[in-house]
């Protein structure tokens, strides 16, 4: 029967970063059972329900999928339903279930409850997810489930070919990111580039001329022209991952059939002198202050899009603005540091085909004009405390550079395997030198000034024999 149907357009569909910051109450939850639920959502837009079932769609209709992870998609504190939430439930009749974990406990509940035979069926998408979590035995592809997603209708899944591909393991789908989200951008104000003589960064990235030798002219001109008695910085933050991601290369590659350590690569070995270049020349404020720094002490500040809400609202007369990390000057393109929204379809779940169309409900929401206006909306809203003060905000012109950059056919999103061999390669290892993963001692080292790194030489020397280990290991070695 083909009827239209009011449902939710929001912006915790489009992103990630939204569903994460919804509640951790430790407590399961649905739509059922959840007290804060709303019997009316606030933003509604009309479906075309045969539209969007297409020809292929299973008949999920009465099934609840288990949802484990340390935040609930279900709305919580009187918030209306994601899209995709809302379509999932008003369409195809289905619901999900939440089964709280706490986030440093949630991949040990995950193997716990598929031991225990307990059912659970879709889990969020992190980066040891694979090979890691496939080797563990704790997700199923989603390749039977094409159709089920859509990937045969026109226009649905286009622009997200390569990034799908980019994720294939053993010849098999395990990860189908439904967008890129989390880009890695660089925060600066337009005010003060003017008053240092500095170009835009936006208006050089729109010129295809925003690369590592501007970055770098650009910081050494702010800080040498500090006043007497003040001391300045190129940039702030966190980046190490972005400048090797701007070059194109990985740390691992993957040819469909086999791992290979590629730390050797010359175009890695210039990120990382990179990094030494700018430790060395004191550009680099190591202090943690997650948003752009008030005092006009630094030029540039690298960081998730999540910390650009708090920039503005702790500078309002700033002008801020934000470009991508800058290109590497040999790269043949955009390459973008990002994260990607994707839900796992977990072992021996017999849901397959409800988690499937859950991700295309997301795909859905991400990608239909009609929700990403309402996303817009939404995000452009100011959030404030009890008394009326504004804690954050996003102006218009920042939020559609954001999705530029998150556009598959402008930037070329990067994912390297090393994130995803578990913890000799990506573990945090209280954040010392000894004990943390190779990749996060690859970004972080030789910017921070480590002790024990006096250049790349021996930072490289120090991991490549750990980085063979595991290459073996995920080989069958």
């Amino acid at each position: 029967m083909n009827k239209l149907r009011k449902v939710l357009a929001g912006l915790a569909a489009v992103t990630m970063m939204a569903t994460s910051a919804a509640s951790c109450s430790g407590k399961e939850s649905s739509s059922e059972n959840n007290s804060h639920y709303k019997e009316e959502d606030e933003y509604t837009v009309p479906v075309d329900e045969a539209e969007l079932k297409g020809g292929s769609s299973a008949d999920i209709d009465g099934q609840t999928i288990v949802w484990l992870a340390d935040y609930d998609i279900n709305p919580t504190n009187n918030n209306d339903r994601s899209v995709a939430l809302s379509l999932f439930e008003d369409v195809y009749g289905a619901k999900v279930k939440f089964v709280y974990a706490d986030s440093n406990e949630k991949f040990s509940k995950l193997a716990t409850m598929i031991l225990a035979d307990e059912d659970v069926d879709m889990f969020p998408y992190e980066w040891d997810a694979v090979p890691n979590g496939v080797v563990k035995d704790q997700y199923e592809p989603l390749d039977p489930y094409f159709d089920v997603m859509g990937m045969d209708e026109d226009g649905l899944w286009d622009d997200m070919g390569d990034v799908i591909d980019m994720f294939e393991y053993n010849g098999q789908h395990y990860v189908v990111p439904f967008a890129v989200s989390d880009p890695l951008v660089i925060t600066y104000s337009r005010k003060l580039m003017e008053e240092e003589g500095l170009d835009d960064p936006y208006e050089l990235y729109l010129d295809g001329k925003w690369d590592w030798d501007v970055f770098m002219d650009m910081m050494e001109s702010f800080v040498s022209g500090a006043p007497e008695g003040t001391t300045r910085y190129g940039i702030n933050g966190w980046f190490g991952q972005a400048i090797i991601q701007s070059t194109g290369h990985t740390v691992i590659n993957y040819d469909g059939t086999k791992f290979e350590n590629n730390i050797d690569d010359p175009e890695i070995e210039k990120a990382e002198l990179l990094m030494q270049d700018i430790a060395a020349k004191h550009l680099y404020q190591p202090d943690w202050i997650g948003f752009f720094p008030d005092n006009n002490s630094t030029l540039f500040f690298a960081m998730g899009d999540w910390a650009l809400g708090t920039s503005n609202a702790k500078n309002p007369d700033a002008d801020l603005m934000v470009v991508p990390f800058p290109k590497a000057p040999d790269a043949d393109e955009n390459y973008l540091c990002c994260n990607y929204a994707a839900k796992m379809l977990i072992k021996n779940s017999t849901k397959g085909a409800a988690v499937a169309t859950y991700i295309k409900c997301e795909r859905v929401a991400a990608t239909q004009e009609e929700y990403k206006k309402v996303a817009r909306q939404k995000a452009l809203v100011e959030e404030k405390t009890a008394s009326g003060k504004v804690k954050s905000f996003v102006t218009e012109e920042q939020y559609d550079a954001l999705k530029s950059f998150l556009d598959p056919n402008e930037v070329t999103p990067m994912f390297d395997f090393a994130y995803g061999m578990g913890d000799r390669m990506n573990g945090d290892g209280d954040y010392t030198y000894e004990t943390r993963g190779v990749m996060n001692n690859l970004t972080q080292a030789l910017l921070e000034g480590d002790a024990n790194v006096d250049s790349w030489a021996t930072l490289r020397d120090s991991w490549t024999g750990v980085i063979d280990e595991e290459v073996k290991r995920f080989n069958g070695q």
